[in-house]
């Protein structure tokens, strides 16, 4: 029985909550409890934990500052009662526009973005560490994606969110340095790109995937993880974009970095 620790499930149409619905579908025998995170209260969610049964408990956190996030870890431990945590998925993100191209990106915008979608991983990985080396899964997660990848950057050229963009691959080097200093230790830890969703930070309709479509193959890459794939850089696998104009192909497998 899999225990998951989620961050950034508070919008209703948002990944986060879509993993915490997709997880709590499934029998209790293979996912026993999920901890959502959330800075405020969602009805949307709150609706998931009435009905769940107790197998999904709300965390309250700003998982940007450092002692809330403590205080998020000891909640979790007491709530585990001796258990480990199996699971943690950094999927909290920002996602501001420049309109205007780089050159008017404002230091405050790329400082709060790199907070939210770098820093954030790093407090919540390393104050739930301790539960992770008395889990059995011993697996993070960190929600990236494809424009965070430098070898695909000229694809993306046009997207006018250079914050995120360099805040994604910052995320992938921190994927890296998680797996290599876990790695002797069983640990498996990854990145994912979840696909252009049709989320409020995805755009929407314009988007490609569904919510639940992503959140499967997302989850199906986290199933499949295990030692050999530590470190690794993930795509989502949905067939019938193999001959679309974008780059996105989502054929699965590794992304360049």
């Amino acid at each position: 029985m899999a225990s998951y620790f989620i961050t950034g499930t508070s919008k209703p149409s948002g990944l986060g909550l879509g993993l915490v619905k997709e997880l709590v579908s499934r029998p209790a025998s293979d996912i026993s409890i999920i901890f959502a995170v959330v800075r405020s209260d969602s009805e949307e969610l709150n609706k998931v934990v009435a009905s769940s049964q107790g197998r999904v408990q709300v965390v309250k956190a700003d998982v940007t500052d450092a002692e809330s996030v403590k205080k998020a870890a000891a909640t979790v431990e007491e709530s585990l009662g001796g258990r480990g945590l199996d699971v943690v998925i950094n999927n909290v993100g920002a996602q501001p526009f420049t309109l205007n191209g780089i050159e008017t990106m404002e230091v405050d915008v790329l400082e709060s973005t790199f907070r939210t979608n770098v820093t954030s991983a790093h407090l919540v990985t390393s104050a739930m560490l301790p539960l992770l080396r008395k889990g059995s899964l011993k697996k993070v997660v960190n929600v990236s994606s494809t424009v965070g990848s430098i070898a695909l950057a000229p694809g993306y050229s046009h997207v006018p969110v250079p914050a995120y963009t360099i805040t994604k691959a910052a995320l992938n080097m921190l994927t890296k340095q998680y797996a290599l200093s876990l790695g002797k230790e069983g640990f498996t830890v990854i990145s994912i790109s979840p696909g252009w969703v049709k989320t409020e930070l995805g755009g929407g309709s314009i988007a490609d995937l569904e919510v639940n479509v992503s959140v499967k193959a997302c989850l199906n890459i986290i199933n499949k993880a295990d030692k050999e794939s530590n470190g690794q850089f993930l795509d989502v696998r949905v067939p019938g974009f193999e001959n679309s104009p974008s780059p996105n192909k989502y054929l699965g497998g590794e992304v360049p970095w």
